[in-house]
């Protein structure tokens, strides 16, 4: 195509390339030199969202790949039951590996249904990768992917990549297999981590005490998923020792997702009145009511998001209307059942600054979607 003597600025060309999906970005790097040059420039790809589902096949690998050096961010979708989008992303993984210097972000996200008794070492081993050549990656999410995480993944992390942010290892998995000891040599080397998603069985009270030493940088979210059999054996952190890291980190943010696999006695050794919870996820086999009255009492002043599933019933209405009273910092509650309609006037009349909802109050068809609070 002949070079048009009308043309775009090329800053003008990357700021509209940058919105495109990656196939329209490749169809607009063919057009013209111009274009082209506008299409693989920094500015395009600083941050980039692939999905390995629908976009890769037969055309990306050759376009993507002269744009490596560029991405600062990437999150990476794929299906692992689908042989074609697991392999695109293993090798997107792969060659990223070869030029991750200027990586600062990394998400992954698994689509649909693991393979049964899929251990995932393709994708784990290209992390592994990507984590030996990044020593600038900041941010690292895993929480979609359906695999065992392990502690070589942990130390890798820990060796490879100093400057980390956030790390999110608080994944769905039938095995808790990161040990404390990994978690603790990896605060060891990233000094800067601010944000750090665990299941409860890899966290320790060595590992809270290294978080509120003095000379750490103010530690803002720990996400803490206690789902695995390792989780329920898990030995209690003692409240002092979260008290001593509420002091030291004021503006620290507990994430508490509590899954089935937990007894009754788990649970209350998992809340602490100390811990600054400002969200709590109960999915609970056993006692729900508990766990809530213990929130509404301990977690009244740094609560901001419920939610929970369980059956319908008066107790639990109940125990949602307190919870409403005395949590007026509430900006989300989800209930997955249906409630009476004192508990939906209970929560807007005590929590201005309630944001979404879900609560239901008749039957409707799943998936049920939040209300949204003009």
């Amino acid at each position: 195509m002949a070079e048009s003597r009308e043309q775009l600025p090329q800053e003008v060309l990357a700021l509209i390339f940058r919105y495109l999906p990656l196939r329209d970005r490749a169809a607009a790097a063919g057009v013209c030199r111009a274009w082209a040059a506008a299409a693989t420039c920094s500015t395009v790809w600083r941050d980039t969202n692939v999905s390995c589902d629908s976009e890769w096949e037969g055309m990306l690998p050759p376009y993507l790949s002269a744009c490596l050096d560029h991405i600062h961010n990437l999150s990476l979708e794929f299906e692992p039951w689908r042989k074609p989008s697991r392999w695109a992303a293993t090798k997107l993984l792969t060659a990223l590996a070869g030029r991750a210097q200027g990586l600062r972000g990394l998400r992954l996200e698994c689509r649909g249904e693991k393979p049964l008794f899929d251990a995932g070492s393709d994708v784990l081993d290209a992390v592994h990768a990507v984590c030996r050549a990044a020593p600038a990656l900041r941010h690292l999410d895993l929480r979609r992917l359906p695999f065992t995480l392990d502690d070589a993944l942990v130390l890798q992390t820990a060796r490879g990549c100093p400057e980390l942010r956030s790390l999110f290892l608080d994944n769905c998995t039938l095995v808790g297999s990161v040990g404390p000891d990994s978690v603790l040599e990896l605060l060891a080397a990233c000094r800067s981590l601010r944000i750090l998603g665990l299941h409860l069985a890899s966290l320790s009270r060595a590992a809270l005490e290294a978080l509120a030493a003095p000379d750490r940088a103010p530690f803002v979210l720990l996400a803490l998923r206690c789902a695995c059999p390792e989780d329920a054996r898990a030995p209690a952190l003692p409240d002092e020792a979260w008290a001593a890291l509420r002091r030291r980190h004021p503006g620290l943010g507990v994430e508490l997702e509590l899954e089935p696999a937990l007894s009754a006695d788990t649970v209350r050794r998992i809340l602490q009145p100390s811990v600054p919870v400002a969200a709590l996820r109960l999915n609970l086999s056993g006692d729900t009511i508990g766990p809530m009255h213990f929130a509404a009492h301990h977690y009244a002043a740094s609560l901001r998001t419920l939610e929970v599933r369980a059956a319908a019933s008066a107790e639990l209405d109940q125990a949602l209307e307190k919870l409403a009273a005395r949590c007026a910092g509430l900006r989300e509650v989800h209930c997955f059942c249906v409630v009476r309609p004192a508990v939906l006037g209970a929560f807007l009349a005590h929590c201005p600054r309630l944001r979404s909802y879900t609560l239901k109050l008749t039957r409707e068809p799943h998936p049920w979607r939040p209300t949204l609070v003009a």
